[in-house]
């Protein structure tokens, strides 16, 4: 069995490899990869492994963000000090998801599990979406409205009524298609995680918009691309080179 380490932690690492050494003792270790970067050039390149051991917080983003992009059905065991992405990560292809520190005998039961799908005759990847349905459900359930101050009343905002969201130093503000702006409490990072990624997009670390807000894109210096928001003031507004085929893609959809 080859496993492929997407880990950016060398001490992790280090343990990880170990860990499988002892509970998984013919098991081969093809690479440790510390980024998003340096994982979809390894694939290009390189032969799918049988399994994947994968840290969610990378060097350069989530590692999430690489099973977007590379098309592949190859079993994944998640690991990561934080549970928040838990949802996203079942609806992957992850057969188990691991909290650091990584515990032997939890480890041991993944690779296990990952065996007995393996030995099946169906594709696991079937077998991975039967396993995990019950916790992610056959649809991904996203976020519909927010709940926001208004004087000293609290009301509701629809998504659809989102014009977008703008982070301003550690505060961010929902911009509302009629004019209002809102104090929330979700940061842009948490919203990415429970708004629907095929209607929002991160622009960059100050932005998040859903795609009717976009008036105009145009091509900028250096490979970035200017955009233009309605009912947004801010005409500095740029998606970064590493994001434009990720952008381009999503406008595609």
């Amino acid at each position: 069995m080859n496993i492929l380490i997407l880990e950016d932690e060398k001490a992790a690492a280090t343990r990880l490899i170990q860990l499988l050494k002892e509970v998984a003792p013919d098991a081969n270790v093809t690479g440790v990869l510390e980024s998003i970067k340096e994982a979809l050039a390894w694939f290009e390149k390189n032969a799918l492994p049988d399994l994947i051991l994968s840290d969610i917080q990378l060097a350069d983003g989530l590692s999430l963000d690489i099973f977007k992009q590379v098309a592949t059905t190859v079993p994944v065991i998640f690991t990561t000090a934080y549970d928040a992405y838990t949802l996203n990560a079942f609806k992957l292809n992850s057969i188990d998801y691991l909290l650091k520190p990584i515990d032997k005998d939890e480890l041991k039961a993944a690779v296990e599990k990952y065996n007995t799908l393996h030995a099946q005759s169906d594709p696991i990847s079937k077998k991975v979406m039967d396993l995990f349905q019950n916790i992610a459900g056959n649809k991904a359930s996203y976020k519909s409205r927010f709940l926001v101050k208004q004087g000293e009343r609290l009301i509701t905002i629809p998504v659809d009524e989102v014009s977008f969201v703008r982070a301003d130093d550690k505060v961010v503000f929902l911009h509302a298609r009629k004019g209002q702006k809102h104090i929330i409490d979700e940061s842009l990072d948490d919203l990415e995680e429970v708004l629907d990624p095929a209607k929002f997009f991160r622009i960059n670390r100050t932005y998040l918009t859903p795609l009717e807000s976009i008036e105009k894109i145009t091509n900028h210096f250096n490979g970035r691309l200017k955009v233009t928001l309605l009912n947004c003031d801010d005409n500095e507004i740029f998606v970064s080179r590493a994001r434009v085929a990720e952008f381009k893609k999503w406008l595609g959809k």
